[in-house]
């Protein structure tokens, strides 16, 4: 059994990192509400934005277009979405598993534009090609960002650097649920199913979607906002995601240093009952001896 010196010692220690837990946590949870805040707001705008773009290619019949066809050659860009600290749990580890564990994807024909340092480190040590890396980003996420990724991935896949483009991120539900997320973002295709709710709504309207001045010239507007709008929402929640995770491993850290600050004292009373009774074991061995 330990002596009750390196047990007070050690429960010493547990009670200041519980302390530091504890800090995090409310720290986490002043950054959660501010995040789910912005998520929240911004929810209804990407939701439209995606509903639309999906109605559009529903109504629009057949339109060849550059970001509307495959690429034959390059590679497949992946934007991961991850954070720059850890003490989340698995959150970071549970996303970049969307890259490392999919089925039919290799090493060699992705190229990773990881946004956050943990991602990055996880993929970088799992020999991936990081592409580019921005971890300022999700100090604090802004539109701006999301328009500069954009107009750089789009400029690649104009070239034939990439193929397609994908996004890797953590979808915010709720404060404890929360979801490793994987979109295709370019070419653009149409979810099954979408654009069946105005279908039934313009029953009879059979005509196809005109735009002025014309298809090609509207998808040119379109599309890079539709690809920003995603990227940017996936930042957001993203960002949610990540102060949650880290208030519930900080909680979940609390918790558990508390049951072992009450296990050590125990022991640590046990240890010191120990000693007690071989104290007065000793002391009437001695009176015994002296009669």
């Amino acid at each position: 059994m330990a002596s009750m010196r390196d047990i007070k010692r050690r429960r010493s220690s547990i009670q200041s990192t519980q302390q530091i837990t504890k800090a995090m946590k409310l720290v986490s949870t002043v950054k959660l509400q501010r995040a789910r805040a912005g998520a929240e707001r911004s929810k209804s705008y990407f939701s439209c934005m995606y509903d639309t773009m999906n109605s559009i290619l529903a109504r629009v019949g057949h339109v060849e277009h550059k970001y509307l066809m495959p690429g034959r050659t390059g590679k497949k860009a992946v934007i991961l979405i991850t954070s720059n600290r850890g003490l989340a749990g698995g959150y970071n580890n549970n996303v970049a598993k969307l890259i490392t564990r999919h089925e039919t994807w290799k090493k060699e024909e992705l190229l990773i534009y990881a946004i956050g340092n943990k991602g990055r480190d996880i993929l970088a040590r799992s020999g991936y090609e990081i592409k580019e890396e921005l971890p300022e980003v999700m100090e604090q996420p802004a539109y701006a960002d999301a328009m500069y990724l954009t107009q750089r991935l789009l400029e690649s896949f104009e070239n034939g650097e990439i193929s397609e483009i994908y996004l890797a991120y953590t979808a915010f539900k709720n404060t404890v649920s929360h979801i490793p997320t994987l979109v295709k973002l370019l070419p653009v295709e149409q979810e099954e199913g979408a654009g069946q709710g105005q279908e039934k709504e313009n029953a009879g309207d059979e005509a196809p979607m005109n735009f002025e001045p014309g298809d090609e010239e509207a998808l040119d507007l379109i599309i890079p906002k539709y690809v920003a709008s995603l990227i940017y929402g996936g930042l957001v929640e993203a960002l949610a995601s990540e102060n949650g995770a880290r208030m519930q491993a900080m909680d979940n850290a609390t918790n558990n240093a508390e049951e072992l600050i009450d296990d050590l004292g125990l022991l640590y009373n046990r240890a010191r009952q120990g000693s007690i009774t071989q104290e007065l074991t000793e002391i009437i061995a001695g009176a015994s001896a002296i009669q």
